[in-house]
C-alpha cells in the first residue's frame, strides 16, 4: 500500500463547507458519545480528574496551612477557605494539559487520520473532546468542593455564588484545552507536549495568589500575580465563596483573558488540525 494511500487529506472534503449546523451538532454529539465511552471502557483515564484535587487539597492545607494561615492572621482553617477558591482555577489548568498529551497521542495512533477521512467539519472533533474535557474539570471540582467541606471549608455567600465560581472556573478551564490542544498539535511526542507544559503551568501556578497572598512575595513576583490570569480567577472565586472583595472587577478580567484565548487559539487548533501530516 502506498504512502498516498494511507495519508489523511490535509484540505477540507468536498461539501465540508456546506454542513449546517444541524448536522455539526450531531457530529459533535457522536464524537461526545464516542469520547465518553472510550473513558467508560478506560476508568483510569479519570484518575488525574479524581485523585488530584483530592491529593492538592490535603497536600496544600495539611503541609502549608499552619504556616500560611498564620500569615493570613489566623490558622489551617483560616487557609483552607484561602486556598480551597484557587484550587478551583488551578483544577482545570492541570486537566487542560492532559488534553495536550492525548490529542497528540491520537495523532500518533492514527485515530485522527481516521476522522480527518470522514465526512465531517474539523472544527467537530475537537469541540467534542473539549466537550468531554468540561465535563471531567466539572468532575474535578465537585470532588474537590466535596473534600474542602470535609475539612472545614466555610461557604460565606450561597448556592448561585458557588455555581458561578465552578462556572467560571469551568469557562477559563475550557479556554485553556484550546491552548494545550493547540500544543498537541503542533508538538511531535506526548512527552514534548507534557515538557513545555509544564514549562508554561508551573510559574502560572506558583506566581499566583493561588497558594500564597501576594503581600507575602518579593516586589517583583507580586507585580507579576497582578498580570496572572490565574491570580484574577483565584480571586473572583474568593470574592464568590467568602464574600470578601470585589467581585466585577476579577470576575470580568477573567472572562476577557478566557474569550481572548479562545478567540486566539481556538482558529490555530482547528486549521493546525485541518493540516497536520
Amino acid at each position: 500500500m502506498s504512502a498516498a494511500t494511507i495519508t489523511a487529506p490535509t484540505q477540507p472534503l468536498p461539501g465540508e463547507g456546506r454542513i449546517g449546523l444541524r448536522g455539526n451538532l450531531r457530529h459533535i454529539g457522536a464524537l461526545v458519545r464516542r469520547n465518553a465511552l472510550q473513558i467508560k471502557q478506560d476508568p483510569e483515564s479519570m484518575f488525574d480528574a479524581v485523585l488530584m484535587p483530592i491529593v492538592f487539597t490535603l497536600l496544600f492545607v495539611y503541609v502549608f496551612g499552619g504556616a500560611v494561615g498564620g500569615s493570613l492572621g489566623g490558622d489551617r482553617d483560616v487557609y483552607v477557605n484561602y486556598v480551597i477558591p484557587g484550587l478551583m482555577a488551578m483544577g482545570g489548568l492541570n486537566i487542560a494539559m492532559s488534553v495536550g498529551t492525548g490529542v497528540n497521542d491520537d495523532f500518533n495512533k492514527g485515530v485522527m487520520d481516521r476522522f480527518r477521512t470522514m465526512p465531517i467539519a474539523r472544527s467537530s472533533v475537537l469541540i467534542a473532546k473539549l466537550i468531554v474535557e468540561a465535563g471531567r474539570m466539572l468532575v474535578s471540582t465537585l470532588i474537590l468542593l466535596t473534600v474542602a467541606f470535609l475539612i472545614g471549608f466555610d461557604l460565606k455567600t450561597g448556592p448561585l455564588e458557588l455555581l458561578g465560581a465552578i462556572a467560571l472556573a469551568l469557562a477559563f478551564g475550557a479556554s485553556l484545552t484550546w491552548v494545550f490542544m493547540l500544543l498537541g498539535l503542533s508538538l511531535r511526542t506526548p512527552q514534548a507536549v507534557q515538557g513545555v507544559g509544564f514549562l508554561a503551568i508551573m510559574p502560572l501556578q506558583f506566581g499566583s495568589s493561588i497558594f500564597a497572598p501576594p503581600g507575602t512575595m518579593p516586589g517583583w513576583l507580586e507585580s507579576f500575580t497582578k498580570y496572572n490570569p490565574l491570580s484574577q480567577l483565584a480571586d473572583a472565586a474568593r470574592a464568590l465563596l467568602n464574600g470578601q472583595g470585589a467581585v466585577g472587577h476579577p470576575v470580568m478580567i477573567t472572562l476577557i483573558w478566557a474569550v481572548g484565548i479562545t478567540a486566539v487559539t481556538a482558529p490555530l487548533a482547528v486549521s493546525k488540525f485541518r493540516k497536520k501530516t
